[in-house]
């Protein structure tokens, strides 16, 4: 027998995805859907918090909640920066720098970035006024000015640095898979330590091969989706123990 706060999230989802609820806008409250649906307010409650684990409608507690839209899928088919594909799919975004340092390159990072000294940055994303994206960037030494010389509310990096210094991200090398949020993970996304995130690792070379930056980058669950087209002629993925490499 199917639980009633999830026959509410099943009309709800349908209301969602039919455009009923447009992006951006809210949902009714807690008391409202409680008296349309003649439930219980924490039944309501159970019910909107499925659409919130399904990136359906914003996770904060208390005020109501922001519908974030459809399923939201970013393709490897081009290689397009976190706010170009938002604008392009009409999202409201944002960011704002938490903490940047130069360091001496340490592990890998000489070997990856080709430099003896890095500029490290953690940046957090949103859309929809809601945190979704971590983002820890490791630049290449030669690049690190340029970053340094950007707004904490830099909206595209990628787009800034190719309009102050000609800059163009060219290739890029993914590995993907999920990990566990840290205290630091979890206090700035919103979610419970030990929440489950999709993280997509990176290397971004330019059209000569040079290496521009190495990033870690942390998902909020249900935030976004990849998609991936191939083609029995054509195969970009290449399966390795634990996790999925994908070349472009």
């Amino acid at each position: 027998m199917v639980a009633r706060y999830e026959r509410i999230a099943d009309e709800l989802r349908d209301e969602i995805l039919s455009g009923a609820h447009p992006v951006g806008s809210q949902l009714p409250s807690e008391a409202e859907l409680a008296g349309r649906f003649s439930a219980a307010r924490g039944t309501v409650r159970q019910a909107v918090a499925v659409l919130a684990t399904e990136g359906l409608v914003g996770s904060r507690q208390g005020a109501r909640r922001i519908v974030l839209g459809r399923t939201r899928s970013q393709s490897f088919a081009e290689l397009h920066s976190f706010a170009q594909w938002a604008r392009a799919n009409g999202y409201r975004y944002g960011g704002r720098v938490i903490a940047q340092r130069r360091r001496p390159a340490s592990g890998s990072e000489p070997a990856r970035l080709g430099s003896g000294e890095v500029l490290e940055v953690l940046r957090l994303r949103s859309l929809e006024g809601e945190p979704v994206l971590l983002e820890r960037t490791v630049y290449a030494g030669w690049v690190a000015a340029a970053v340094e010389g950007l707004p904490a509310d830099c909206e595209s990096v990628t787009e800034a640095l190719y309009e102050s210094v000609g800059l163009v991200f060219a290739y890029g090398e993914h590995l993907i898979d999920a990990v566990p949020a840290g205290a630091q993970d979890a206090r700035l996304l919103g979610v419970r330590r030990g929440s489950p995130l999709l993280r997509q690792r990176r290397v971004t070379t330019t059209h000569e091969g040079r290496p521009v930056e190495s990033s870690d980058d942390r998902y909020r669950a249900g935030s976004v989706a990849f998609s991936i087209r191939n083609s029995i002629g054509a195969n970009p993925l290449v399966r390795e123990p634990g996790d999925l490499r994908f070349e472009r």
